[in-house]
């Protein structure tokens, strides 16, 4: 699903990535079932939907922290789905993330200096290039000053901690970065100024994002285009004006309802969607949003849709627009 005629960087072709299940009886869970789409260099791709629907393992396997069940991952038109060994090491200098919880991938016995300096360590670095003047440009790159290199992480606020986070992945000069919910931990002043700062080393540094988040608006403030995800499968992708101003799928309909409306004269429905969210182990056949939609036809119980594209760069997986 190519926007315009940009580089693709990244292309996710059905991709499925099944866990086991605890017992012999529970059958696998399949937090991410059949996804195809691509990245363009230098845009921000974001992807949102509820919690569990299998945004964070789609994520992680982009950078190959989880290796796909079935399906093909390329990166800069290299597959890197089964890479092991030392070349999944030396593809890790081109993919990165950051995490929800700064607090959490840290480590506190660590100096932000000895924790920046950790990625030029593993891959052996240090004796090749000037790693001190390196950590301070990362420094000055996220707002920070030199005299945090002494601190260790509980002596730094959580947006202090966070730029450090986002230090630490732009050191290798990575060509993506995954962003795993990185503000949703943050106060909200403290998530606009990260968001800023991302913003600005986007432009800056020619970076591409892969950013997940289950708040619209902070997918609106920061993103090109963006996936909507549903109990593991994409539903519909589009720029998020696209997106915003003509919305195609029930579940996409449904999600954007829920955004307050600061403007009073605009009314818009909310949609309440009936039941709980289907088990990722035992999800629904044909469409997985079959069981929750007020738009259901008997094809949706039966045959699971593809995405197609419905408007130029606007796709949807919904039998009510083949």
């Amino acid at each position: 699903m190519a926007a315009d005629k940009k580089e693709v960087l990244v292309k996710a072709d059905h991709v499925k990535v099944y866990f086991k299940g605890k017992n012999r009886r529970s059958g696998s869970v399949k937090a991410v079932d059949d996804v195809s789409f691509e990245i363009m260099k230098g845009e921000t791709f974001g992807v949102v939907g509820e919690s569990g629907c299998g945004k964070s393992t789609l994520g992680r396997t982009l950078v190959r922290l989880q290796k796909p069940t079935e399906g093909h991952i390329y990166l800069d038109g290299r597959d890197i789905s089964d890479l092991k060994g030392s070349e999944l090491k030396q593809m890790r200098k081109e993919a990165q993330i950051i995490f929800q919880d700064p607090s959490a991938c840290l480590n506190p016995r660590r100096t932000i200096r000895q924790i920046l300096m950790e990625p030029f360590e593993i891959h052996k670095l240090t004796g090749q290039m000037d790693v001190e003047a390196r950590i301070k440009e990362l420094l000055q790159l996220v707002g920070l000053d030199e005299y945090h290199l002494s601190r260790y992480p509980h002596e730094l606020s959580g947006g202090q901690k966070q730029r450090i986070g986002i230090a630490r992945a732009l050191a290798l000069e990575p060509k993506i970065i995954i962003c795993d919910e990185a503000v949703s931990a943050l106060d909200v002043s403290v998530q606009a100024q990260v968001l800023n700062l991302l913003q600005e080393l986007k432009q800056k540094l020619g970076l591409t994002y892969f950013f997940i988040s289950h708040n619209l608006n902070v997918v609106y403030q920061v993103s090109d285009r963006v996936g909507v995800m549903y109990l593991g499968r994409i539903v519909e992708i589009a720029e998020y004006d696209q997106l915003y101003e003509k919305r195609y799928h029930p579940y996409t309909e449904a999600l954007l309802s829920a955004i307050p409306q600061v403007d009073q004269e605009i009314q818009t429905e909310r949609i309440h969607l009936e039941g709980e969210v289907p088990s990722p182990s035992n999800p629904p056949s044909g469409c997985h949003f079959q069981t929750r939609c007020r738009k259901v036809c008997d094809k949706c119980r039966i045959l699971a849709p593809k995405l197609k594209e419905v408007d130029p760069g606007h796709f949807v997986a919904c039998h009510l627009y083949e």
